[in-house]
C-alpha cells in the first residue's frame, strides 16, 4: 500500500513538474484565450437579443400593444393579412413525450394572418405520436387547416429527412414557403409572421433559421446539451445574415423543392443523413444566403428524466453529422469543423486537468510549491448567464400567454461541471463517429459510405428518444375518458386555455 502510494505521489509530482514547462503554460493561456472568446461572443449575441428588447419596449410605448406580432399594428389590417402568402408548416414527428402535446398546440396556435396548413408526418400509424397528434387536430378541427401524413419507411435517406420530402409532396400546390419544425420546438405566436415577413421584404434569402434555448431538467446530462448548444446560439444571434443552419426551424421557398433548385430534394434524398448540414453545404456551394431573425429564439424544455447516457448518445449523433458529405468541398468543411472543434474542446478543459493537478499535488504533499492558477471560467460563466437571462426574456415578451421562463431553475455548478464535462467528451464521441461510420438513431441504425447513407437497419431496441424522452414504440389501448387527465394534466396545466377531455393513449413497454 505505501508503495502504491508512493508511486502515485510521484507521478503527481511529475505532472505538476511538466505542467509548469513553457508548453503547460502556452495551454494555460491558450485556454485563458478561448474563455475570452466565448465570453466576447455571447457578448456580443446578447447585445443583438436586447437589441431586439428595446425595439418591442419602443413599440409598446408608442402604443403598439401588440409588438410581440408586429413592429406596426397596421399590419394587422384585414386588407393587409388577406395578401399574405399561404405557408405549408411540415414536421416530422417520432415518438410522444411529455413536452410534445404543449409544443404542438404553440404551432398550431399560431397568429400568422394568411393560409396556414399544418402537415404532422410519421413514419406509420404505429408511431405513439399518430394518435396523440390525430386527436389534437380533432380538437381544433373548425379552426386549423392540418392533417397526418403516414410518409412510410425511409430507403436511402434519414427517416426524417423522408419524413419531410414526404410532407413537401403533400403540401398545397399554392404554398409559397415551406417551414420545417422539430416536433420539440415551441413557436412564439408571432414567429411565423415573422419569418414569412422576412421572406417578403428579402427574396435573396434561401433558407431562414433560428435556434433553440434549452431548458435543463435537472440532471447533468440535460446541462450538458445546454452547455453543448450554447457556443453554437452565437452563430445564431446575428440578428440577419448567418453561415449557421438548424434543423429545428428552416423556412424555405416552396418553388425551390417543386424545382430541385441546386439538387435540394435529391442532395437530401440520395443519401442524406442530417437536414440541416445538407442543405446549408448547398447554400455554402452556390452562395446563397441563410438568415436568422433576431426574434428566432425558441424555449426547448428537456427532458425531466433526461439520463446521462442519453446525453451521449445525442452528442454520438451530433458529432456524426461532420461525416456526411454532399461534395469534395463540404468533406473539407466538415474535416476543418471536426479538427478545430476537437482542437478548442481539449484547449479549453486541459487548463483546468492542470489546475486539478496542482491542487491535489499541493493537498497530497504540502512542501511542494503551490502553483496559483489564474483561471477566467469566472467571466465566461457570467456571459453565458447574462445571454441566458436576456433570451428569456425575450422569449417571455414573444409569447406573453405563454407559460413563463424563468433563470431560477438554472443550477450554475452543474452548468460549470457541464462545460468540462461536454468539452472533454466532445473529441472522444467524433473520434468514435469517424472510425465507426454507424449511429443508432431512435432506434434506427444508419451506416455511412462516402459521406452518404448506404445501409439502413432498423433495431427497435429503444424506448425513448434522447431530448424529449418520449416513447417510440408500444401497442396502444384506449381506456375510459375519465383517465385523461392524470396523464395529460401535468402537461397542460401551464395552458391558459379551456380544456376537453382526451381518451387516454397508454403505452405498454
Amino acid at each position: 500500500m505505501a508503495a502504491m502510494e508512493a508511486a502515485a505521489d510521484a507521478a503527481l509530482a511529475a505532472a505538476s513538474r511538466a505542467f509548469c514547462g513553457p508548453a503547460a503554460v502556452f495551454i494555460q493561456i491558450q485556454g485563458c484565450l478561448i474563455c475570452l472568446t466565448l465570453g466576447l461572443g455571447w457578448a456580443v449575441a446578447a447585445f443583438v437579443r436586447k437589441k431586439e428588447i428595446r425595439r418591442m419596449r419602443r413599440r409598446i410605448v408608442d402604443g403598439n400593444s401588440f409588438a410581440f406580432l408586429c413592429d406596426d399594428i397596421d399590419e394587422l389590417e384585414h386588407s393587409v393579412q388577406e395578401k399574405l402568402p399561404r405557408v405549408s408548416v411540415i414536421m416530422p414527428l417520432k415518438g410522444f413525450g411529455e413536452h410534445n402535446l404543449q409544443n404542438w398546440r404553440t404551432q398550431i396556435t399560431s397568429l400568422y394572418g394568411g393560409p396556414l396548413e399544418f402537415l404532422f408526418v410519421v413514419e406509420s400509424k404505429d408511431d405513439p405520436a399518430y394518435h396523440a397528434v390525430s386527436r389534437l387536430i380533432a380538437e381544433y378541427k373548425d379552426k386549423l387547416e392540418a392533417k397526418v401524413v403516414v410518409a412510410g419507411l425511409s430507403t436511402t435517406c434519414s427517416q426524417k429527412i423522408h419524413n419531410q420530402l414526404i410532407g413537401v409532396e403533400k403540401m398545397h400546390k399554392d404554398s409559397k414557403y415551406v417551414l420545417f419544425l422539430d416536433d420539440d420546438v415551441r413557436l412564439h405566436p408571432g414567429t411565423i409572421g415573422a419569418l414569412t415577413k422576412e421572406m417578403e421584404k428579402n427574396p435573396e434569402i434561401f433558407i431562414q433559421t433560428g435556434y433553440p434555448l434549452d431548458l435543463p431538467s435537472g440532471s447533468l446530462g440535460s446541462y450538458c446539451i445546454y452547455e453543448y448548444h450554447m457556443p453554437c446560439s452565437i452563430g445564431f444571434a446575428t440578428g440577419g445574415k448567418t453561415f449557421f443552419l438548424w434543423g429545428g426551424c428552416m423556412m424555405m421557398h416552396a418553388d425551390d423543392f417543386r424545382q430541385d433548385l441546386y439538387g435540394v430534394v435529391s442532395g437530401l434524398r440520395d443519401g442524406g443523413y442530417s437536414d440541416d448540414m445538407t442543405l446549408a453545404a448547398i447554400a455554402g456551394q452556390h452562395k446563397r444566403l441563410i438568415s436568422s431573425p433576431p426574434v428566432a429564439v425558441f424555449p426547448h424544455p428537456l427532458s425531466s428524466d433526461l439520463s446521462f447516457s442519453r446525453y451521449w448518445n445525442y452528442l454520438r449523433k451530433q458529432t456524426f453529422v461532420l461525416e456526411s458529405y454532399v461534395s469534395k468541398v463540404n468533406w473539407m468543411m466538415n474535416r476543418a469543423l471536426f479538427a478545430s472543434h476537437c482542437y478548442l474542446s481539449w484547449g479549453f478543459v486541459w487548463p483546468y486537468i492542470m489546475a486539478l493537478v496542482h491542487v491535489v499535488v499541493a493537498l497530497r504533499a504540502p512542501y511542494s510549491e503551490i502553483v496559483k492558477d489564474a483561471s477566467n471560467s469566472s467571466s465566461e460563466l457570467v456571459s453565458m448567464w447574462n445571454l441566458t437571462k436576456v433570451e428569456i426574456e425575450l422569449c417571455n415578451m414573444l409569447s406573453p400567454e405563454g407559460p413563463k421562463v424563468s433563470l431560477g431553475s438554472y443550477n450554475w455548478g452543474l452548468v460549470f461541471i457541464a462545460v468540462l464535462v461536454d468539452n472533454f467528451l466532445y473529441p472522444i464521441s467524433a473520434f468514435r463517429s469517424h472510425f465507426s461510420q454507424s449511429i443508432n438513431w431512435s432506434g434506427i441504425r444508419y451506416h455511412l459510405k462516402d459521406g452518404k447513407i448506404s445501409k439502413i437497419e432498423r433495431e427497435n431496441k429503444l424506448k425513448y428518444t434522447d431530448l424529449g424522452g418520449k416513447h417510440l414504440y408500444g401497442k396502444r389501448t384506449y381506456p375510459s375518458k375519465t383517465s385523461l387527465l392524470g396523464y395529460l394534466s401535468r402537461t397542460l396545466a401551464q395552458w391558459h386555455q379551456p380544456k376537453k377531455e382526451w381518451k387516454q393513449v397508454r403505452f405498454d413497454l
